[in-house]
């Protein structure tokens, strides 16, 4: 699952783009508890959301001749220009160059060989989340491909990731992890967008996974707070219960409630 440790190839930070920040901020607020606190202004308005005093995302306004709302998920590397290279080499497309971040680091964004917005980090005095795989933050990765080969073949050969297959629900679940990791460090899932039928007409994207105690509880907030279940609870015997949602600005995230160890 993810760590702080923030191996090269990992996810270390996640961002909300948004078209409304204070209609997310309380969406977020009514869900996870999340405080917003806002950056200096040499960052133009971006900030940090916050649960417990620990940062577990970043948000921005994002205006709709930008780009899309989206959540981004970036993963860690010691080099971002050398990253640049190496996405470009395996056919994806650079939409930002790698650029400073004040002295926190350095940052890049990026599309995949599917067209799959994702973004990378070289951390200066900014390491990345403060928090994961806890409580409302974020706690599992998923892509959502046309393509799981090239997916693993792209991703494999820009960050190194090693890969695992376990039968699912009479087929197959792809999971990865850091170059050199163990099935203990998987953070992400690689799932075909021909077999998620509520992800097809939007298309292929990566999703973050918060995780929450009490799925149900959170469910019920959903709506109140203007945002949509895209798909129920689910269940799944020795790992979890799972929803997928939609934020007021019709961004696509999801939910994990984790399964409670058995006694003994």
């Amino acid at each position: 699952m993810l760590n702080t440790r923030y191996d090269a190839g990992a996810p270390a930070w996640v961002e909300l783009g948004t078209p409304d920040p204070e209609g997310a901020h309380g969406f977020y607020r009514a869900l996870f508890g999340w405080e917003f606190q806002p950056g200096g202004a040499e960052f133009g308005g971006y900030g940090m959301y916050q649960a417990d005093g620990k940062t577990v995302a970043g948000v921005m306004t994002v205006t709709a001749d930008q780009a899309p709302p989206a959540w981004t998920l970036y993963f860690k590397t010691p080099d971002a220009a050398a990253t640049a290279k190496a996405v470009e080499q395996a056919g994806g497309t650079t939409v930002y160059e790698a650029m400073d971040v004040g002295d926190l680091g350095r940052m890049a964004v990026f599309s995949d060989a599917q067209g799959v917005g994702f973004a990378v980090w070289q951390s200066g005095t900014l390491k990345g989340l403060d928090l994961v795989d806890a409580p409302g933050s974020l706690c599992w990765t998923e892509l959502y491909t046309p393509d799981i080969k090239g997916a693993r073949e792209f991703y494999g050969s820009v960050f190194g990731w090693g890969a695992s297959t376990q039968a699912f629900e009479g087929g197959s679940y792809t999971m990865v992890h850091p170059a050199g990791g163990t099935e203990n460090d998987m953070f992400a899932g690689l799932w075909p967008l021909s077999e998620a039928p509520e992800e097809a007409a939007a298309g292929p994207y990566w999703t973050p996974y918060f995780q929450v105690t009490d799925i149900d509880a959170v469910l019920a907030k959903v709506e109140p707070a203007g945002g949509a279940v895209r798909v129920a609870r689910m269940d799944l015997a020795g790992v979890g219960s799972f929803a997928k949602l939609a934020d007021p600005a019709g961004v696509r995230f999801a939910l994990m409630q984790p399964e409670a160890p058995s006694a003994g």
